[in-house]
């Protein structure tokens, strides 16, 4: 649902009318519309009383994958991820958040992005950042995404913590399995993150620059904050990232040493009863005139000299120290 926020007076204003929202407008009121859901009349009101190009309407109904920043002779449209956190990690979403932001007003829209619902219960305490303009409410709304990031951050940290201790006594199990695809998902997430975070920095870096007039001088220290802020998020999940990548590579190879223990044990096995088998197979052949064949002792001395054989290797093998 389309609601619009004004200046009225010392308070905040709200109206989801058409009709007064255009009237409003043509006032040069300061403005703050957060668009619902599209409709023919609301493409009309940002076509004429907003001048919105219409490759920028197209974009702000569309999901686009990548943030970007685009400056117009009126206007500076805005296309920025906020984050939706699940019941877990793996249920992390990527919130569209597109802004614009003219001399008087901003336009917002997105689907159940938190940082807007921050920002437009900031606004209903105090009107402050409405009264100081659209740059200040684009900042507002900045400021409350980048905020939502470090939550979740610390959910990787703490996730990822684990993961490292399960690789050390799961790697090679069959428990390890599950560590392993829990590692993949996780890497994979991060992924996603960091494609997102480098454009997005890059935009906050620009708007902390101040290359564009929507954005006042006294409004950049504020701006650069919130880039600081982002710029740690960006570092942080590079960071986590490389932890994925390590834990498992750690994984992978904990479980290669474990299968060359299992293979080394069953070699040793394989050497011990080889020459047994020899023996075994000798008088095993069952010729009539063998001499052993019709001996008392013969098959005690056979035991014998296996189990003598089998001692001799294995202590071979504890002075080697191979086990």
């Amino acid at each position: 649902m389309m609601r619009a926020f004004f200046v009225d007076g010392d308070k905040v204003g709200e109206t989801d009318d058409i009709e007064e929202i255009r009237r409003l407008r043509a006032e040069n009121c300061m403005l703050w519309i957060d668009l619902g859901a599209q409709s023919e009349a609301i493409d009309q009101m940002l076509t004429a009383d907003f001048g919105l190009h219409p490759l920028v309407i197209e974009d702000i109904w569309c999901d686009r994958t990548l943030p970007k920043i685009e400056d117009f002779e009126a206007y500076l449209y805005v296309l920025v991820h906020g984050v939706k956190h699940g019941k877990s990690l793996d249920e992390l979403e990527l919130v569209e958040v597109d802004i614009v932001v003219g001399s008087s007003w901003v336009l917002t829209h997105h689907h159940g992005a938190g940082c807007v619902t921050a920002a437009r219960q900031s606004l209903s305490r105090s009107p402050k950042s409405l009264k100081k303009g659209p740059a200040w409410v684009l900042h507002e709304v900045l400021d409350h995404l980048v905020d939502d990031y470090l939550p979740i951050l610390d959910g990787f940290d703490d996730e990822l913590e684990k993961l490292d201790e399960a690789v050390i006594h799961k790697a090679g199990t069959r428990a390890g399995h599950h560590v392993l695809t829990r590692l993949f998902t996780l890497k994979r997430t991060l992924q996603g993150l960091r494609r997102i975070s480098v454009h997005q920095r890059e935009i906050l870096l620009r708007l902390s620059r101040g290359e564009f007039d929507e954005v006042p001088e006294k409004a950049m220290p504020f701006f650069r904050d919130v880039y600081d802020h982002f710029a740690r998020v960006t570092d942080l999940t590079d960071s986590y990232r490389e932890l994925a990548s390590n834990a498992i590579e750690s994984y992978l190879s904990l479980q290669s040493n474990h299968m060359n223990e299992v293979m080394k044990t069953l070699t040793m096995i394989a050497t011990v009863m080889l020459p047994l088998t020899f023996v075994a197979g000798v008088y095993g052949m069952n010729f009539e005139h063998m001499p052993e064949l019709k001996w008392q002792y013969g098959y005690a001395v056979a035991i014998g000299m296996m189990a003598a054989i089998a001692i001799i290797i294995v202590l071979w093998f504890r002075h080697k120290r191979w086990f």
